[in-house]
C-alpha cells in the first residue's frame, strides 16, 4: 500500500505521535515517518539567492 508524504504529515500535524500514527497505518515503520519528515525538509530546504 502507498502512503503520501502529505498523509504522514498531516498526522504530524494534528498532534498524533509516532505510536498512534503506527496504529492508524500498520504497514509503516517508524523509520517511515523519519524519512517523510526528511523528504519533506529536503523539498522546501532551498538556497535563497539574494539579487
Amino acid at each position: 500500500m502507498r502512503i503520501r508524504v502529505t498523509d504522514v504529515l498531516d498526522l504530524l500535524a494534528a498532534g498524533l505521535s509516532y505510536e498512534q500514527i503506527l496504529d492508524e497505518m500498520p504497514d509503516l515503520v517508524r523509520e517511515d515517518i523519519t524519512a517523510a519528515i526528511t523528504y519533506a525538509k529536503q523539498s522546501i530546504d532551498h538556497p535563497v539567492s539574494a539579487a
